[in-house]
């Protein structure tokens, strides 16, 4: 299991905190995370697969690989179904 991310604590990843979150885990990425583990999120919907590719597309930028582990099942289910799974690392 990964070591939890002082910088991203997140209980959710839904529409309500997209901005926040989104914030927080850019603030991991420049001070250098490379894994961010999900197993916090209590509640996530479609919006987990759009942060997280932003996230994937500024550790890009940024010239570094992003991973993620413990991600919820329901965000895992939705990216096979939107067929992002392996844009997210996530085959």
């Amino acid at each position: 299991m990964a070591e939890a991310n002082p910088m991203l604590s997140l209980d959710a990843l839904t529409f309500q905190n997209a901005q926040a979150a989104l914030d927080q885990g850019c603030a991991a990425l420049a001070a250098g995370e490379t894994v961010f583990d999900l197993g916090g999120v209590q509640s996530a919907d479609s919006s987990a697969l759009a942060l997280m590719l932003a996230w994937q597309r500024r550790a890009q930028a940024q010239g570094r690989s992003l991973s993620f582990v413990n991600v919820p099942a329901n965000v895992d289910a939705l990216a096979k179904l939107y067929g992002v799974g392996e844009l997210l690392g996530r085959a």
